[in-house]
C-alpha cells in the first residue's frame, strides 16, 4: 500500500490574454459593441461582466482539469451538474498489485488515530487482495476498498462553473479535502487567467 497526496493536473492549454479576448468577443455580441474592440480592451470588459454579474459570458470558455483524490470526494465532485468528468474506474482497474490511498491531513497529529487510519487501510487491502486470489471479479471485490482510494477524475466546466465549484467548495463548510482541492485550482488559474478569478479569495486572504 502507498499513501499519496492530492494533485491536480490542468489539461487545457491556457493562454490568459486569449481567453480574456475570446470572452470578449463573445460578450459584446449582447451590446453590438464589437467596434470598441482594442488591443487592451478585454480586461476592463470581463471585470465589467462579473462586476454585473454578467456570468453567463464566461459560459463560452471550458477548461478542463485531472484531479487525483479519493473516491470520496471525487463523490462530492461530482455532484456538480454542469460538466464532463471521466474517472477511473474501480470495475475494470485491478488492484492486486496493491492500492494507493490519499493522505488525510492531520490525522497524523493523534498518533493512535493515525494508527488506526493505516491499519484500516492495510486491512482493506489485504481483503481485496484475497477475494482476487479467490478468483472475485475487481468489480465485486471493490465493496471492500475504502474512501481513501485514490482515483483520477477529468474534469470539464466552463469558466463560470469552476467560479461556482471554487466558491462552494473552498468555503470554510467544505470538507477539508476538496477545500484543499479547490484551493489549488484556484491558485493555478489566478496565476494563469488574469481578472475572471480575481475577487475569489485564497488562502492567505482569510482571516
Amino acid at each position: 500500500m502507498k499513501t499519496i497526496n492530492q494533485s491536480i493536473e490542468v489539461l487545457t492549454p491556457i493562454d490568459g490574454e486569449y481567453i480574456l479576448k475570446f470572452i470578449e468577443k463573445c460578450g459584446r455580441t449582447c451590446y453590438k459593441s464589437e467596434d470598441k474592440i482594442t488591443t487592451d480592451s478585454a480586461e476592463k470588459f470581463v471585470r465589467g461582466l462579473i462586476k454585473r454579474g454578467h456570468e453567463s459570458v464566461l459560459e463560452h470558455f471550458n477548461i478542463t482539469v485531472k484531479v487525483i483524490t479519493n473516491r470520496g470526494v471525487s463523490h462530492e465532485i461530482v455532484r456538480h451538474r454542469i460538466g464532463a468528468y471521466s474517472q477511473e474506474s474501480t470495475r475494470y482497474v485491478s488492484y492486486k498489485d496493491g492500492i494507493e490511498v490519499i493522505a488525510q491531513p492531520g490525522i497524523e497529529d493523534n498518533y493512535e488515530a493515525g494508527q488506526c487510519w493505516l491499519e484500516a487501510m492495510m486491512d482493506a487491502e489485504d481483503h481485496y487482495r484475497e477475494l482476487i486470489t479467490l478468483g472475485v471479479k475487481p468489480e465485486i471485490a471493490r465493496d471492500v476498498l475504502p474512501n481513501a482510494l485514490k482515483t483520477e477524475i477529468v474534469i470539464t466546466y466552463n469558466l463560470r462553473q469552476w467560479r461556482h465549484f471554487i466558491k462552494q467548495r473552498s468555503s470554510k463548510a467544505a470538507h477539508p479535502q476538496i477545500r484543499q482541492l479547490a484551493f489549488m485550482i484556484l491558485e493555478k488559474f489566478q496565476r494563469e487567467i488574469p481578472v475572471i478569478f480575481d475577487d475569489i479569495g485564497g488562502r492567505t486572504n482569510e482571516p
